[in-house]
């Protein structure tokens, strides 16, 4: 059965059964600051859990796409372990509890194919339960052996998601593969013979303090007893279509298929039976398919690579896939070869991938000869290590080097042992270990510093629970009288009243301030009770339904329960209203210009200004980006009404109602649409007709990350004050040169080279005037202790290759029979800098370049023996150095 049968089998079978189809939301997680990604299919259901929204359907199934990563390095070592998974799960939400669940998992996996079920035999599946009899016993009604029934603790048959948040007791159902798979006795003998695949989540607690699977401590009962159910959807996938694990089934076979095919290798040819035999070879072709698969999604989901958060999760992975590649002997780029295969078996789930191929597609090709090229230049600064290290006489890369390489250039360390050992060199594992964990261990404590989780908001959950959502009325209203609902202090402390100079956070039972999102700067303004007056200066949603609004008590005092009078601050809301109508103009003519693929990845909408983010995978030429402002501005004087209304999700999509990457929204969507030209998903305030935006004015077009651009632009009156800026100026030039406005840029550009060429005659008579020395200074050189040592300044200013050249001419016009040392020191822009050069004679003298500056600078500086510079003192130190040298090479002497 193929996965995708699977997968429709499935929603079909809990749509029959009065569960609500839910679609997959995407893999960034955006909700929770204590995920990167969704790691599990409830992730999405959450609040309903927690009881923060109320959920629109009482039960639901999905088939969530998710990517867990802490194991990444064990991916391809065993058949289990993987980063990109599905999910397939069914959730109650205070409807059905236990008895419901089980006989629901059971009528599917045992039901005939024929019938709509997975028509596995009932007698191969067993069952754990937690401690308690209230499972077994349905598990035992439902037709379930108690011989196949196996009880277990925490570690197994407790379930959380591995922070703070909602959990409860488990059952697991596992499938007998049979005696070929291993021994007899049930998933406590032995889960490879043993495989679970499906587990029935009975989330009843709420949890924080987490610190492993087994120690956690349990806040209490959530607001009501509800299932989350999570069958994987890969696990099933191998089990029903007869396969030993997941690299094996039809969404990634073909993958690792093609990756031998252009290594030349055979899968499984070397490999034992047991996953720890695996030959080096599977090993990487499984890492080749899962993360090129999971590169993919990731992709697919907006997710683009960067050097931080999940753009680095999508770098990582992609870069190990096309080192596999390469350690595996195919030299030419891969992905090219790869992804296409991985759309052509994830499209008949996922048919967006195969329409949006252009733009994944071009990122990844593109991160891939971004990494070629890392690989070239790290190769470079790994040879000139290699050489140094040989000509110290060493037999071993250090650690510090190989750490280096990896952690600053990208450079994989097996690359490292395997060029070193080319050149006959031992690399210091054990110190780049150290190094390795000594920065796990510094992410691992700034991951758990921020394991807050849910706990942290208790008290916004507290306000929220005892009076439901605040109803934002800022779409329609500037000012209303509203009541105040909840003053909170420090540490979300509950107030009883404010007074002048307190800065508290409080809460409306109803509020025209729009609160930060989506882009979009809060609101500020006034509150004003009875003689009162209270400043609100920040305005955040910090619990779904809920709008915070810090503030700061400017006269008299503020109490809880009375009624207030909300006043936002007029004249600012309407230019960031601008702002925000510009942004998706902007948004709706970049994807007219560059194509679908320019999404958006990000916006700043304030008072007069816009910063807009997108996809894309090169610059923007300032051609287009000209006929870019020039359509936004035409769009404005057209004067279209702009508009908002609530629709559904699917009858927005049919509308061609742009959406966000990661963005998730609910059942009911908020449509703006500026006349016939844009329309997109968005919860912010905008101007009424697009004139009142009056001008749209592109400042810059600059990289932000690789695949990823930012425009900055002004916006009304301020794009009218820059113009008139900028007109000045040019007038100005124009006086100054005595040409018409039109001919400024030509004159400028003529100065300019100008002084470029200047500036190189200047610096070529600079060098000359400063070589012009060296045989004199030779000449000059002094005998210390036998060496024959030139210690000199150089011209203040003089370029850092200049110094080096100088000591190494002074050098070479010394007797090279003769023992020599050079320094030459430099001042610079307040500080000194030396150069050292040593001849061979010198060398076998037993000095050293490298070590004659470091013990003049204090330990600072780095080279090789002959030649090596440092820097960084107050330039007062410059003569000082030389003596220091002097007095190196006499003591050594």
């Amino acid at each position: 059965m193929k996965t995708a049968e699977i997968k429709r089998r499935f929603l079909a079978y809990f749509e029959g059964n009065g569960h609500a189809v839910v679609p997959s939301a995407p893999l960034p997680a955006i909700d929770d600051p204590n995920l990167l990604f969704i790691n599990a299919g409830m992730v999405q259901f959450v609040p309903y859990f927690l009881g923060q929204r109320t959920p629109p359907y009482p039960r639901a199934a999905s088939v969530q796409k998710c990517l867990r990563t802490p194991d990444i390095d064990e991916v391809g070592r065993t058949s289990r372990h993987g980063t990109f998974f599905q999910m397939n799960g069914n959730f109650s939400f205070g409807d059905y509890f236990k008895e419901g669940a089980i006989p629901l998992a059971w009528n599917l996996v045992t039901r005939p194919v024929s019938d709509g079920g997975f028509g596995m035999d009932p007698e191969r599946i067993w069952v754990t339960v937690y401690l308690d009899d209230e499972a077994a016993d349905i598990w035992q009604r439902t037709g379930v052996p108690a011989r196949r029934i196996v009880r277990r603790g925490n570690k197994d048959n407790f379930w959380s998601m591995g922070i703070p948040g909602p959990a409860g007791p488990c059952s697991e159902l596992f499938y007998d593969r049979g005696p070929a798979y291993g021994s007899d006795g049930g998933p406590d003998v032995d889960e490879d013979r043993f495989l679970e695949f499906w587990n029935l989540v009975f989330m009843e607690y709420e949890i924080t303090n987490v610190q492993s699977k087994e120690v956690f401590e349990i806040v209490g009962g959530l607001p009501q007893k509800n299932i989350d159910t999570g069958m994987g959807l890969e696990r099933i996938a191998s089990i029903l279509q007869g396969v030993d694990n997941l690299y094996e089934i039809d969404e990634v076979r073909p993958i690792l298929d093609r990756a031998a095919q252009l290594t030349g290798k055979r899968y499984g040819a070397g490999s034992g039976p047991a996953a720890s035999e695996s030959h080096p070879d599977d090993v990487r072709l499984r890492v080749i398919a899962d993360h090129v698969r999971t590169a993919l999604m990731l992709i697919g989901d907006g997710v683009t690579p960067s050097n931080e958060g999940r753009g680095y999760v999508l770098r990582r992975i992609t870069r190990r896939a096309i080192r596999a590649v390469r350690l595996l002997g195919w030299q030419e780029r891969a992905l090219p070869e790869l992804l296409p295969v991985a759309r052509d078996c994830m499209a008949p789930s996922y048919p967006e991938l195969a329409a949006d191929f252009e733009r994944i597609s071009s990122y990844a090709y593109a991160e891939e000869d971004a990494f070629l090229a890392t690989l070239r230049a790290g190769t470079t600064i790994l040879d000139t290590a290699i050489t140094e290290t040989k000509s110290a006489g060493g037999r071993q890369l250090s650690g510090d080097k190989a750490f280096q390489l990896h952690d600053t250039y990208g450079f994989p360390i097996d690359l490292t042992l395997e060029i070193a050992g080319e050149q006959g060199l031992a690399v210091d594992q054990d110190g780049f270990r150290r190094l390795m964990a000594q920065q796990r261990s510094r992410a691992k404590a700034d991951a758990q510093a921020r394991k807050t989780g849910h706990v942290d908001m208790s008290a916004y959950r507290g306000v929220l629970d005892s009076g439901g959502p605040v109803e934002f009325t800022g779409y329609a209203e500037v000012a209303r009288e509203s009541t105040v609902r909840a003053l909170l202090g420090a540490g979300g402390a509950v107030l009883p009243a404010a007074s002048e100079g307190d800065v508290v956070e409080l809460v409306l039972d109803s509020t025209p301030f729009y609160a930060e999102g989506g882009g979009q700067q809060p609101d500020t303004g006034l509150l004003t009770v009875g003689a009162g007056q209270v400043e609100i200066f920040d305005v955040q949603s910090p619990v779904p339904g809920l709008i915070v609004h810090s503030a700061r008590v400017v006269r008299g005092e503020l109490r809880a329960g009375e009624t207030a009078y909300a006043e936002i601050d007029i004249p600012r809301r309407r230019a960031i209203s601008r702002s925000h109508t510009a942004t998706h103009l902007v948004h709706q003519t970049m994807r007219n210009f560059l194509g679908e693929s320019a999404t958006q990845a990000g916006s700043l909408n304030a008072p007069g200004r816009l910063r807009f983010d997108f996809n894309t995978p090169g610059a923007v030429s300032p051609s287009v980006l000209h006929d870019i402002e020039q359509q936004v501005n035409e769009v404005l004087l057209r004067d279209l009404e702009v508009s908002a209304f609530l629709t559904t999700q699917d009858e927005a999509r049919r509308l061609g109602a742009m959406a966000l990457f990661g963005e998730k929204y609910g059942d009911e969507v908020r449509v703006v649409e500026v006349g016939d030209y844009a329309r997109e998903l968005c919860g912010g305030t905008h101007v009424t007709r697009s004139a009142q935006l009056g001008m749209v004015k592109i400042l810059s077009e600059s990289s932000i990350g690789s695949g990823v651009r930012r425009v900055e632009a002004l916006v009304g009156i301020d794009a009218f004050d820059f113009l008139a800026r900028e007109h000045l100026l040019v007038a100005r030039l124009a006086e100054l040169y005595r040409v018409p406005a039109d001919q400024v840029v030509d004159r400028v550009q003529q100065t300019v080279t100008q002084l470029r060429d200047a500036e190189k005659e200047l610096e070529k008579l600079r060098g000359q005037l400063v070589l012009g020395g060296a045989a004199t200074l030779a000449e000059q050189a002094r005998d210390v202790r036998g060496v024959a040592y030139v210690g000199t300044q150089a011209p203040e200013g003089t370029a850092g290759n200049e110094v080096r050249t100088l000591a190494q001419e002074i050098r070479a016009k010394i007797d090279p029979s003769r023992p020599a040392a050079v320094a030459v020191v430099a001042r610079a822009n307040g500080k000194a800098s030396m150069v050292v050069a040593v001849n061979a004679a010198g060398k076998s003298r037993g000095l050293s370049a490298a070590e004659l500056v470091k013990g003049a600078l204090h330990g600072r500086g780095g080279g090789n023996a002959e030649l090596a510079q440092g820097g960084g003192l107050p330039a007062a130190e410059a003569p000082s150095l030389l003596a220091a040298v002097e007095q190196a090479i006499a003591a050594s002497a």
